[in-house]
């Protein structure tokens, strides 16, 4: 089986593949789409991060591919959707950074509230200012997280620590953690927030959350850090309210677009102001996440196309059954209509093969069956089950 890696996927992740039989192909940067599409044929396995994007013109022409592993935290750069259509298995790693992502949040809240930056900025220039002026402790501050999930809970003990209370506001119920206060509206927390923090996916729901409402909607002196995506604040918008000291400073590591590449000259209008913080999109950008990352989606991609298990993939149901190595093992991804399952067991009995185990998952649209069996799964097998109407991918396993 073959794996491509593109984006400089941490080695561990290939040496993971390589020890399992695999054969691994690695690209340090990413690809166009076009690129893309002829470079993949004949790739059972596409590793990528956050500068490549596969769109549905990409999944129509990527026969090969069984499974895309996104060595980062978010998808938004798949259309999970065509991946579905497909048959085509996504997995992520949910967990792997979270902790990377809040340490740097919580040093650019101390930053911002001491106007480190600024400060470091101008010694560099040889401009000695000492100055205590606008410069304030984060202890018994309040701040305000939009998006209470793996990274605003981890935030949310972080800023705890430090002295500060937590407000938060997520548009699903969660549990608090600590002394962190969940609030019923973002304009509550905004309101009621020294620092604001965002932790969002990006959706038709999230895009240009933070525009020029809802920046006025913070307090006076406040500040304002996103570490999500970069679509979720309006940055006209935030440009203004910092250069007319609405807001104290701001914290930005994620843009509306972003290089495929490392650039010398990226263009932002938030540029050259004073206690602005930017950073090329790092907050998951540490040693310890990347290993962890590597090794978490990886694993995953490797139990997955030995065993057929979709645990934690993010648009297919969800099947993990042991694997017994007395038995042959094939899978089935099929449209969820009345009677897949007699056809293909129909197939099954024509060939003479005994079924040990069968699972089956399915939600509205799609159906996930993997079949143990007594004899070899041929090619043979595989056409005949693949040839009907229903069914969308088969592969032996």
């Amino acid at each position: 089986m073959k794996v491509l890696l593109l984006e400089n996927i941490h080695p561990l992740a290939r040496d993971l593949f390589i020890k399992d039989g695999f054969q691994v192909d690695v690209l340090k940067g990413a690809l166009t789409e076009d690129e893309l599409i002829q470079k993949v044929p004949g790739y059972d396995v596409l590793g990528i991060r956050s500068k490549t994007y596969l769109t549905p013109k990409f999944f129509k022409a990527a026969k090969s591919v069984n499974t895309v592993g996104c060595f980062c935290v978010g998808t938004n750069q798949v259309d999970l959707k065509a991946a579905r259509d497909h048959g085509v298995v996504v997995f992520n790693a949910p967990f792997s950074n979270t902790r990377s992502v809040a340490e740097m949040v919580i040093a650019e809240i101390v930053m911002l509230s001491r106007k480190l930056g600024t400060r470091n900025n101008e010694m560099h220039q040889g401009i000695w200012n000492k100055s205590s002026n606008q410069c304030f402790e984060v202890r018994g501050k309040t701040l305000g997280i939009v998006g209470y999930g793996n990274i605003g809970s981890q935030v949310s003990m972080l800023a705890e620590a430090f002295g500060m209370r937590v407000v938060f506001y997520d548009v699903i119920s969660k549990l608090p953690l600590g002394n962190a206060k969940p609030l019923s509206t973002l304009e509550e927390l905004l309101g009621n927030s020294d620092f604001v923090t965002l932790h969002v996916p990006a959706t038709d729901g999230t895009r240009n959350m933070m525009g020029e409402t809802e920046l006025k909607q913070m307090r006076d002196g406040s500040y304002l850090i996103n570490a999500s995506r970069g679509d979720i604040i309006n940055i006209s918008a935030l440009d203004q309210a910092i250069k007319s000291k609405h807001l104290a400073g701001c914290a930005i590591d994620v843009f509306p677009e972003e290089p495929e590449n490392n650039i010398p000259n990226y263009a932002s209008p938030m540029r050259g102001i004073e206690n602005v913080i930017l950073t090329p999109h790092i907050g998951g950008a540490t040693e310890e996440a990347q290993v962890n990352i590597g090794r978490e989606v990886a694993s995953t991609l490797v139990r997955f196309m030995q065993t057929g298990s979709t645990l934690r993939a993010v648009n297919f149901p969800q099947v993990d059954i042991p694997l017994n190595r007395q038995f042959s093992r094939f899978s089935n991804v099929h449209k969820n209509v009345k009677g897949v399952l007699k056809d293909i067991n129909g197939i099954l009995s024509e060939q003479g093969a005994s079924i040990q185990a069968q699972t089956l998952h399915t939600d509205a649209e799609l159906g996930y069956l993997v079949v143990d069996l007594d004899k070899p799964v041929t090619d043979k097998l595989i056409q005949s089950i693949q040839a009907l109407e229903t069914s969308i991918r088969t592969r032996g396993i």
